[in-house]
């Protein structure tokens, strides 16, 4: 096994653990923290992949913004007493389970049967790189790029006007 592989598979193993410490978590702050980290495994296959400006978003977006807000939520929240949001193991969470159970043996059977490797692309090294998305995003892509920032300009102008007839 060479050592990107099992570089893979750790952060892949990680990725998983940390997506169930999500939802088993009793605790919403840890629950989030474990997010941040399902976050991070996440960038890191984008690497893995050669994806760096995906990964990079990943992490400023996802990481940085989102989960600030989540945080800051779950603060204001103050949800207090973990002794109330206790569940009782119902007829929903059975078939919850069944699903799931179903889907990943799905998932199983399709990864076991096919065996025939696909060929890539020689340019597929080259996807997700930030040279070819810039390139793109400034070439193909400018009208909307050009357009979704008047749109934006437009948005912040308009906040600012509203924010200053109030004061």
């Amino acid at each position: 096994m060479s050592l990107d592989s099992a570089f893979f598979l750790f952060v892949a193993a990680s990725a998983i653990a940390s997506a169930f410490m999500v939802i088993l978590q009793r605790n919403p702050v840890m629950s989030a923290i474990s997010l941040i980290a399902n976050f991070f495994c996440i960038a890191l296959l984008y690497l893995l992949l050669k994806a760096q400006l995906l990964a990079v978003l990943q992490v400023v977006v996802y990481t940085g913004a989102i989960m600030v807000l989540v945080v800051f939520v779950i603060m204001l929240l103050n949800l207090g007493d973990e002794r109330r949001m206790t569940e009782k193991f119902d007829m929903k969470k059975i078939v919850g389970v069944v699903l799931a159970t179903g889907f990943l043996l799905e998932l199983l059977y399709v990864f076991a049967t096919s065996s025939d490797a696909q060929s890539m692309s020689p340019l597929a090294g080259q996807l997700g790189t930030i040279e070819s998305m810039g390139s793109a995003l400034f070439t193909r892509f400018i009208l909307p790029f050009e357009v979704t920032s008047l749109l934006l300009l437009a948005a912040i102008v308009g906040a600012v006007v509203l924010a200053k007839k109030r004061s």
